[in-house]
């Protein structure tokens, strides 16, 4: 039998502080529940509630996102209502050292939240905890993609943003993603702006309970003006041509935020209504018709493929639930379903080419326009930007490092994430991306041509890039330390049949590259394997590219390649 938990235990004092501060009935609820059967000998409760306050959910450079629920390690209104005060702390700070908000000026935070459940929750006790401390607060007018929040930011000259979304995590998480202004230029946060941002989220923590952080109503709701404005920028990043009149092609929204705003812009931008998938086209937090809201995940985008199938569609797009990532699918008999999701490479590649085919022939901008990727995405990038004289960047994961690459007229990384219009959004913009896409279908249409025709253009042009990932999701995350210790202790000296010929530790850094837990292994043949933890999720990331002869000879090689990663993953787990 298992023991009984007293009362007076450190666990069962935390669970019950935490209780009492909370303005929650449901999370409440939650823990009263957890505490009486953990107190009668409930081990599973027991678990529970040590899972839940054996830490606190951590705030780094990805701003927070976990499972929602009740407790330290968890999303709910007790940690987002530190987290507003905190980052209220640290903007009044940053704003009285820059000299921002003097003459009475406050400083200006604009907040934004998706169709998650408890997004329009915590975007509102934020409002009033900021508003109460001394921030001038507007909040945008509705639930909105992730992109406009991002806009915002840049568009009001705002100090700071806040975006409420999971992006396509599972559909009972959800997060609070941190945006700067001024010098920052609406990116997200990085070093050390995100660790003095913990430091005063830990102050409140420690210092103030919840329940009593003052509160006010004086914050704004934003007019329409900052929708309509983001409206016309991202219409103009590509304006239809000839090509797009009698496009027939799918959209789905993936039960989140995107249709509504990206409907106005194709309205604007002069391309014709896609077929929507009804069952997903509607903001539901709950994302019913899916296991997991994501775009990559096998099977979620079965719905717009059968969709495709019916209307005879030759196109379909893709958002994420807040629209910051963009997927596109061609018919391909020989695909399972006769249709083909392209990577996230493909796509990134096909719209870096654009990109550069403009940046080369815009006036002013010459050599010192750039194009930049997260160095685990397709080395084809860099061979883009050379053939157009233009710069090129690689950087850690993450758009808070790829928007900040000097020069960039052009960003991706291929996790489906693309910045195609630097000037208005300094982020990652499935919606944007998704009209950039749709010019280049309809300038090929308007020469007979469709977008499989534009892909193999690409690689008679560059090259024949491949790639591959292999993903391992875990329930310990000490797994993924282990594994990365072991391949830091004994590098392997080749994968499969090709020869390791340079080993690259990025834990402290390396060139321009700031530190990052990444490992780089640079392998004969023009083959590379880049390893490293998600970022987001409980994975372990493997990345694999190679440069071959023909489409045949790389896909080839890169199906070599991931058989030999996977060998070695198989070996250094077993040890």
């Amino acid at each position: 039998m298992t023991a009984l938990l007293p009362e007076g235990s450190d666990l069962i004092v935390r669970a019950r502080a935490w209780r009492t501060q909370d303005p929650d009935d449901e999370t409440r609820a939650e823990l009263d529940d957890l505490i009486a059967r953990a107190e009668a000998g409930d081990a599973a409760a027991t678990a529970d509630l040590g899972d839940r306050f054996s830490e606190r959910l951590a705030f780094g450079t990805a701003g927070l996102r976990g499972e929602l629920g009740a407790g330290s390690n968890r999303m709910n209104r007790v940690l987002v209502s530190q987290a507003a005060a905190g980052l209220a702390a640290y903007v009044r700070a940053a704003a009285g050292a820059t000299g921002a908000g003097d003459g009475g000026d406050a400083p200006l935070v604009v907040i934004g939240y998706d169709g998650r459940r408890n997004s329009d929750v915590f975007a509102r006790d934020s409002a009033e905890i900021m508003a109460a401390m001394g921030l001038r607060v507007v909040v945008l007018p509705r639930l909105l993609p992730t992109p406009v929040l991002a806009f915002a930011v840049r568009h009001l000259g705002a100090d700071a943003g806040v975006m409420v979304t999971a992006s396509h995590n599972p559909p009972n998480d959800n997060g609070y993603k941190v945006y700067l202004g001024g010098v920052h230029g609406g990116s997200q946060i990085v070093a050390p702006a995100d660790a003095m941002i913990a430091a005063e989220i830990q102050r409140v923590a420690d210092t103030l309970r919840v329940d009593e952080l003052p509160r006010s109503d004086d914050w704004e709701l934003a007019d329409e003006g900052v929708v309509d404005a983001y409206v016309r920028a991202t219409a103009e990043v590509a304006p239809a041509g000839p090509g797009a009149a009698g496009l027939r092609w799918v959209y789905t929204a993936m039960h989140g935020v995107g249709w509504e705003t990206l409907s106005k812009i194709l309205a604007e931008a002069g391309y014709p209504e896609p077929v929507l998938v009804e069952q997903q086209t509607a903001p539901d937090g709950r994302f019913p018709t899916v296991a997991f809201p994501n775009p990559e995940e096998p099977g979620a985008m079965d719905l717009a493929f059968a969709t495709a199938r019916a209307a005879g569609a030759e196109l379909v797009v893709a958002n994420d639930p807040d629209a910051d990532r963009l997927a596109v699918a061609l018919p391909d008999p020989a695909a399972e379903g006769g249709w083909r999701r392209l990577t996230g490479n493909q796509v990134g590649l096909l719209l870096g080419w654009r990109a550069a085919r403009e940046a080369s022939t815009h006036a002013g901008r010459g050599p010192a326009a750039s194009l930049a990727c997260s160095l685990v995405s397709s080395p084809g990038l860099e061979a883009v930007a050379r053939h157009y004289g233009l710069d090129f960047h690689a950087t850690l994961t993450g758009f808070k490092w790829i928007s900040r690459a000097p020069g960039i007229v052009y960003g991706f990384e291929e996790a489906l994430g693309y910045l195609v219009n630097p000037e208005t959004v300094r982020d990652k913009d499935g919606i944007s991306a998704a009209i950039a896409l749709l010019g280049i279908v309809a300038d090929a249409r308007a020469e007979g041509r469709m977008l499989a025709d534009v892909l193999r253009e690409f690689d008679e042009t560059f090259g024949f890039f491949a790639s591959d990932q292999i993903s391992v999701r875990v329930d310990d995350l000490s797994a993924i330390d282990r594994v990365m210790a072991a391949l830091r202790a004994d590098p392997p000296v080749r994968i499969g049949t090709v020869a390791v010929e340079r080993f690259e530790d990025l834990r402290d850094g390396l060139g321009d590259l700031p530190p990052g837990d990444v490992l780089r292994l640079w392998l004969a043949e023009d083959a590379r394997v880049i390893v490293r933890p998600s970022g987001t999720e409980p994975k372990l990331k493997l990345y694999l590219d190679v440069r071959g002869s023909s489409a045949a000879d790389a896909a080839t090689r890169v199906a070599d390649l991931a058989a030999g990663a996977r060998a070695l993953l198989a070996q250094v787990q077993g040890g």
